[in-house]
């Protein structure tokens, strides 16, 4: 089935909110995060140890928890789209590299995936993430203690 016009702008819409909020979480950049989000979004990351919370409770967390971390990439792929007139259902595979600073002259490179669960909604902004939930989480090389 051939996707129209429409279909393929809010893909590649929904798209680039979810590639936004890579670069807000890597670059912390906390007004970019904010703006991806509808004003009552529901984030849910305590599969990794967060919380689950509103928008400005999650930027206060997650400025806390990534205070820890000298480099994230998180890189998303395998986005699947589900569309249905003004909302989407997302699932998004995510890989993230993260260097952690463990003394004066100590780094360590570990690694985490994760699925994301996103529920997207159109406004008169764009797409927003209305719901985001962390599921199917793992790591490889994580320090021993290390907690976010």
């Amino acid at each position: 089935m051939a996707l129209t016009p429409e279909q393929i702008s809010d893909r590649i819409e929904i798209e680039d909110v979810l590639t936004g909020y890579c670069y807000a979480v890597d670059d912390r950049e906390w007004d970019l995060y904010r703006g991806l989000f509808t004003h009552d979004a529901v984030i849910d990351d305590r599969i990794t140890g967060g919380i689950q919370s509103g928008v400005e409770e999650h930027i206060q967390y997650l400025s806390r928890a990534l205070s820890k971390v000298v480099l994230s990439q998180h890189a998303i792929s395998t986005v699947r789209i589900d569309l249905s007139a003004d909302t989407a259902q997302v699932r998004a595979q995510c890989s993230c590299p993260m260097v952690v600073k463990l003394g004066e002259a100590t780094k360590h490179v570990f690694f985490q995936g994760l699925w994301y669960r996103n529920s997207l909604v159109r406004t008169h902004e764009g797409w927003k993430i209305s719901r985001l939930v962390e599921e199917g989480y793992w790591t490889y090389n994580m320090p021993p203690d290390f907690a976010f």
